[in-house]
């Protein structure tokens, strides 16, 4: 028996040291799995097979075919901080591999049953190794094939406290194979299998297409091909950062932000910097509680990206943030403004389900749409949308006054007047002629609510208050991108008092939030001062704003309060100012909203995310009746 420590200071021994480290690294089984499986691909694996036991508490096994070890690497290998990934300081300063602290091994082997066995490529004999919660056994040889073969039995048997803390065996399961996912998107020329010893859970193969579609397969493989039917192209550059992937379009969206994938440099991460990003990017097409499922990929140089910020390596800090911040929401604003008035074809689908013989048959693979409260939109129009007479130009679309006595007037752009008189003129031509624009030529109103169109393909069902509102409401945002937002100063200004960070955070971003309409001075310390307010947000607790504002940017780094409220006026608006569902419309009104449409971008979804047309193509509406 060791020696009790004399004396108030010590040194730990070298077990204990092992363990408070894995701790930091090895929070569950999905966090060995994820260090073990980074390991295989920095050794050049082109087929890795995992095995789990019990939600990996029993067992983790991960086979690679990659460059494996020697004997005498073996025994490196299980020592802290021995790594084959760093050679000096420079190295740390540009890390371009998944694994570089070489905690991963002894974290683990501190902690459980570990066992080795590795053939180095173009050695002639395999070598094993075993360590038991920190005590290392015998070099032995083994019988491998060229590769490695790592096994984890009993993890945290030899911290009783921490397995107390594990999940159900499905829960610890499901979280193994979320981070064996991540890990196989970001490395599409990898093949992946992960099983739990009965059935196969998750199977990829090494991906052979053209490089311009393997990252697209690959997502689809695992994302589902109804992602990659429903998702965007996003591929933007700027000043040496390139951002490339898949985006969700907005009307297929989730409840919970679970199937947003992030990566830098291949590296999974879930950064708040990226995810404010997304959020702000998304900010005019889908409601609070919805969000996008995407896929996105961040490569840069190494050098202006650290990953050195957490033991799990989930968090990375980038030297120029605002560029990176910038580039995603440019990207995929770009990916929404090219998509149009695309929506999501799941909708079809599901519509098509619906209506088979037979009964209702749901469709399980698109996205769920929150119900529109009871009668929201449909009472006391602020706009009152009109066909103008054939020949004429369209009015300006003018909300009334608002309670503090500002007002704003939205005219069309140039591109809905051409969209318009385009509309017009084909109004009193025949219907077919119109067949072959997107979204077709209007033939009927069903419930005084819905349009029905045919196309050269189908029939498009448009929901005319949702696509209305849409329309509105980039006219709106058009007009308060072009002209400064009023302001509306108070009689009194208000002094809100803050944390000292908070304040320098707020003072840094004045001008911009001039820009907004929010006038702020900084009050001595701890303090805000409050002169004008944005004259759209009437009445309004300058306090909370501004709090809200400040924890904005210490969460996200935006300022997002101030600009979603604004934008929330302008959807209420554009939502009240909307031609009504229950009005009856002739078919030229009917027309001249189709032809808006399709020249406005984002107007495949409404403000709120819900989509604005279901088109249902005609060889799918045959098969219901038996003709194809």
């Amino acid at each position: 028996m060791d020696n009790p420590p004399t004396g108030k200071i010590h040194r730990l021994d070298e077990r204990t040291v092992n363990q408070i480290a894995a701790g930091e690294v090895i929070e569950r089984p999905a966090s060995a799995v994820k260090e073990l499986v980074e390991n295989a691909i920095d050794a050049g694996a082109q087929h890795i097979e995992i095995t789990l036991r019990e939600g990996g508490r029993r067992l983790i096994s991960v086979s690679d075919d990659g460059c494996g070890m020697t004997g005498d690497e073996l025994l490196t290998a299980i020592e802290r901080h021995a790594t084959s990934k760093l050679r000096t300081t420079d190295d740390l300063a540009a890390i371009a591999t998944l694994g570089f602290r070489g905690e991963a091994l002894p974290s683990i082997g501190s902690v459980s049953r570990l066992g080795l066995r590795s053939k180095a490529q173009g050695e002639k004999d395999a070598w094993a190794l075993d360590v038991d919660a920190g005590r290392i056994g015998d070099l032995l040889p083994a019988a491998q094939a060229e590769g490695t073969r790592i096994e984890v039995r009993d993890l945290f048997y030899a911290t009783p406290a921490r397995l107390k803390f594990l999940k159900t065996d499905r829960t610890e399961t499901a979280n193994c194979l979320d981070v064996v996912k991540r890990l196989a998107m970001a490395s599409p020329q990898v093949a992946f299998s992960l099983s739990d010893g009965d059935r196969n859970l998750f199977k990829v193969e090494r991906s052979m297409a053209e490089p311009s579609a393997v990252l697209k397969n690959r997502l689809a493989d695992i994302l589902g091909r109804v992602f990659s039917d429903n998702a965007m192209a996003v591929d933007a550059e700027r000043e040496g950062i390139r951002l490339y992937g898949l985006a969700g379009l907005p009307t297929y969206s989730r409840g919970n932000a679970q199937q947003q994938y992030l990566f830098v440099n291949g590296r999974p991460v879930k950064d708040r910097l990226l995810v404010g990003a997304v959020r702000g990017a998304y900010a005019d097409f889908l409601a609070r509680d919805r969000h996008p499922v995407l896929a996105l990929f961040v490569d840069l140089d190494p050098r202006f990206v650290d990953v050195n910020v957490h033991p799990a390596k989930a968090e990375v800090r980038f030297r120029d943030q605002a560029l990176v911040r910038g580039l995603i929401v440019s990207g995929l604003r770009h990916a929404l403004g090219d998509a149009g008035h695309r929506a999501s074809s799941s909708i079809s689908h599901a519509a098509l389900g619906a209506v088979r013989p037979g009964g209702s048959i749901p469709y399980r693979g698109g996205a769920a749409y929150p119900a529109r409260p009871a009668g929201a939109g449909f009472h006391d129009p602020m706009l009152h949308w009109q066909s103008p007479p054939q020949g004429s130009s369209p009015p300006a679309v003018s909300p009334a006054p608002t309670p503090d006595g500002s007002g704003f007037s939205f005219a069309p752009s140039a591109r809905h007047e051409m969209a318009r008189e385009d509309g017009a003129a084909l109004a009193g031509a025949s219907g077919a002629s119109e067949d072959h624009y997107p979204l077709g030529a209007a033939r009927g109103q069903l419930h005084e609510t819905y349009i029905v169109a045919q196309n050269a393909d189908g029939i498009i069902i448009v929901d005319q208050h949702a696509a209305h509102e849409r329309l509105v409401y980039e006219r709106m945002k058009t007009a308060l991108a072009t002209a400064s937002v009023p302001r509306q100063m108070l009689l009194l200004p208000d002094v809100v008092e803050l944390e000292s960070t908070a304040c320098e955070r707020l003072t840094a971003r004045i001008d911009e939030f001039a820009e907004l309409g929010l006038v702020l001075e900084p009050f001595g310390e701890g303090a805000m001062v409050v002169r004008e307010v944005p004259a759209m947000l009437g009445k309004v607790a300058t306090d909370r704003l501004v709090r809200d504002l400040a924890d904005d940017l210490a969460e996200l780094d935006q300022g997002l309060s101030l600009k979603e409220r604004l934008l929330d006026i302008c959807a209420t608006m554009a939502c009240h100012g909307s031609v009504r569902a229950g009005r009856r419309l002739t078919l030229d009104e009917m027309n001249r909203l189709l032809r808006d449409m399709e020249a406005t971008p984002h107007s495949g979804q409404c403000n709120h995310g819900r989509p604005t047309y279901v088109e249902l193509k005609l060889k799918d509406i045959e098969r219901l009746f038996g003709r194809r």
